[in-house]
C-alpha cells in the first residue's frame, strides 16, 4: 500500500481527466490512498472521484505564488508520512508544498528549474505523450512504462451521481422528468475562438424544442448572459438558461440525466464524458487528437481546415471560419443520428 499526494490541475478539464491516473493508480495498488490538492472549486468535483481519499484546498488565488500559504500546508502535511507525490502543473509553485511536507519520492515533468523541488524529473516529449491525458496517467507509472503509457486499458474519468440532489434540481427548476433533455454547453474559459456562434446554438435549441426535448443550458456566471441569447424568445418552459444558477457539482448530476449534450472543447465537455452521456463536442481553434472527450460515447465535429488546429485565444485571422462554418444542419444531422428518441425526429 503506498500513500499519495496529488497536486491536481487548475482547469476544471484537466482536474476531471485527472480522474484517469486517480484510478490508474487504484487498478495497480488496491489500497493506494489518493489526497488531492487544488483549487477551492474542485473539491466538490473530487468529491465525486470514489479514488480520492481527501481533496485538500490550496488557499491561494489563481496565478499567485502564495509561498508562505505553501510552507505552511506544507508543513501541516507532514505528519501524514506520504509515499510518494505527483506533481501534475509544470509550474514552479507547484512543487513546493510536497517539498515542505517532506515527501521522499516527488515527480514531475522538467519545468521552471525545478531542481531540487523534484527528485524525478521527467522529459515532457509532446510526441509520445500527446494527449493530456496521457501525459497525466504517464506520471503514475513507471519511467519504463512511461514512454507511451499503455493506453489500451487507461481507464476513462468516472464522477459518481447523487440522485437525490438531481431530484431536488428538478424540483427548483421545475424541470420535467417525463420529457428527453439535451444539454447545450455554449461557454469556453480560455477564449472565444473556441466557441460556437450564439445564433447556432439557438437553432439548435429550436429543432429539440420543435422535436418536444427539454433544453438546458449549462454554465457559470459568466455564461449567463450567453446562455439568455440563447433561450430568450424560445420556449422558456422547456429551454431554460441554468447558467449561474447551479454550482458545479450540479451541472453534474443534470448531464447524467441528459440524453445527450452539444459543447465547446470546455470543461462541462469532459464532465459530460464523466456521466456517460453522449457527447457531441466542437473543435475548431482546439484538437480531439489532444483533448477528446473520455467515452465512447461521443461526437466529434470538426471542420479540420488548413488553419485549425492554431490553438489561440482568438482567432489570428479574424475570422473565426473554424467555428462559423460548421454550420448547425452539419451539427444537427450528425445529431439526430445518435438520439434514442428517434421516434420524435
Amino acid at each position: 500500500m503506498a500513500k499519495y499526494l496529488i497536486i491536481g490541475p487548475s482547469w476544471v478539464g484537466d482536474m476531471v481527466m485527472a480522474n484517469s491516473l486517480f484510478k490508474q493508480i487504484c487498478q495497480n495498488d488496491k489500497e493506494a490512498i489518493i489526497d488531492v490538492i487544488g483549487p477551492a472549486w474542485s473539491a466538490a468535483i473530487l468529491d465525486r472521484m470514489p479514488e480520492v481519499r481527501n481533496s485538500i484546498t490550496l488557499d491561494t488565488k489563481h496565478g499567485e505564488w502564495g509561498i508562505a500559504t505553501r510552507r505552511q500546508l506544507g508543513k501541516s502535511l507532514q505528519a501524514e508520512q506520504y509515499d510518494k507525490s505527483i506533481i501534475l502543473p509544470r509550474s514552479w509553485k507547484s512543487a513546493l508544498v510536497p517539498f515542505f511536507a517532506k515527501i521522499k519520492h516527488r515527480i514531475g515533468f522538467h519545468g521552471e528549474q525545478r531542481y531540487f523541488l523534484l527528485n524525478e524529473r521527467r522529459k515532457l516529449d509532446k510526441k509520445i505523450l500527446n494527449q493530456t491525458v496521457k501525459r497525466f496517467t504517464s506520471l503514475g507509472l513507471s519511467f519504463d512504462q512511461a514512454y507511451p503509457p499503455t493506453t489500451e486499458n487507461m481507464p476513462f474519468p468516472q464522477l459518481t451521481i447523487d440522485k437525490e440532489n438531481l431530484v431536488t434540481l428538478y424540483e427548483k427548476f421545475s424541470l420535467d422528468e417525463n420529457k428527453p433533455a439535451v444539454c447545450l454547453m455554449p461557454g469556453a474559459e480560455y477564449g472565444p475562438s473556441k466557441q460556437w456562434p450564439l445564433q447556432y446554438f439557438r437553432e439548435v435549441a429550436q429543432h429539440f424544442i420543435d422535436k418536444n426535448y427539454q433544453v438546458w443550458v449549462l454554465g457559470g456566471p459568466k455564461d449567463k448572459q450567453d446562455g439568455d441569447k440563447i433561450v430568450n424568445g424560445l420556449n422558456n418552459d422547456i429551454a431554460i438558461n441554468l447558467c449561474g444558477k447551479t454550482a458545479l457539482v450540479d451541472t453534474v448530476d443534470l448531464l447524467s440525466a441528459a440524453e445527450l449534450a452539444i459543447s465547446n472543447d470546455s470543461g462541462l465537455m469532459h464532465v459530460a464524458a464523466a456521466v456517460n452521456t453522449h457527447v457531441h463536442a466542437l473543435y475548431g481553434s482546439t484538437s480531439e487528437k489532444f483533448t477528446p472527450p473520455l467515452t465512447e460515447k461521443k461526437t466529434i465535429h470538426n471542420l479540420h481546415l488548413d488553419c485549425s488546429p492554431c490553438f489561440k485565444r482568438t482567432c489570428p485571422l479574424g475570422h473565426t471560419d473554424c467555428q462559423k462554418k460548421l454550420e448547425p444542419k452539419i451539427v444537427i444531422d450528425k445529431v439526430n443520428k445518435n438520439l434514442r428518441f428517434s421516434s420524435n425526429i
